[in-house]
């Protein structure tokens, strides 16, 4: 399982919640549906029930609804906002720790590779110039131990 599943699964309903509706208040679809929803409060008030709609022009409810619907919005936004701003930092917090055991991890490989070279450099010191032993080859491209017979 990995950092953002566990992190996910840890929420409370109220941070899900504002995720969802920080989601959802943030789209095109929203919008659309908030700008019909107005136009249908007017028609509805203005030109349907004329005289007798319980909010006529100048729509003092709507405004009343809206105000509230401006502070709750305003309110879950920077509810929102504040967790992506943890996510985000936890999420650097992560990325540097990986960082640091991935810098450890390289140093161990290098010095590895330092004591490798240092054993390389020590056995091309011992051993001949040629680079080969002499009891490993005979001159003439047999291994030691092989004999040829007769036919070969």
């Amino acid at each position: 399982m990995n950092w953002h599943t566990r992190h996910k699964s840890s929420l409370s309903s109220g941070q899900r919640a504002a995720d969802v509706m920080r989601n959802g208040m943030g789209s095109w679809p929203f919008v659309g549906g908030f700008i019909l929803f107005m136009v249908l409060w007017a028609v509805v008030n203005s030109i349907i029930l004329g005289s007798h709609g319980w909010d006529a022009y100048p729509y003092i409810l709507l405004n009343l609804f809206l105000s509230m619907l401006a502070g709750l919005q305003g309110a879950i936004l920077l509810i929102a906002a504040k967790r992506q701003d943890a996510i985000a930092a936890a999420m650097a917090q992560h990325d540097f720790d990986t960082n640091v055991r991935a810098k450890q991890e390289i140093e161990q490989l290098m010095a590895i590779n330092r004591q490798q070279l240092e054993i390389l450099h020590e056995l091309s010191s011992v051993t001949p110039a040629s680079g080969r032993r002499k009891d490993m080859h005979h001159p003439d491209g047999d291994s030691p131990g092989t004999e040829k017979g007769p036919g070969c």
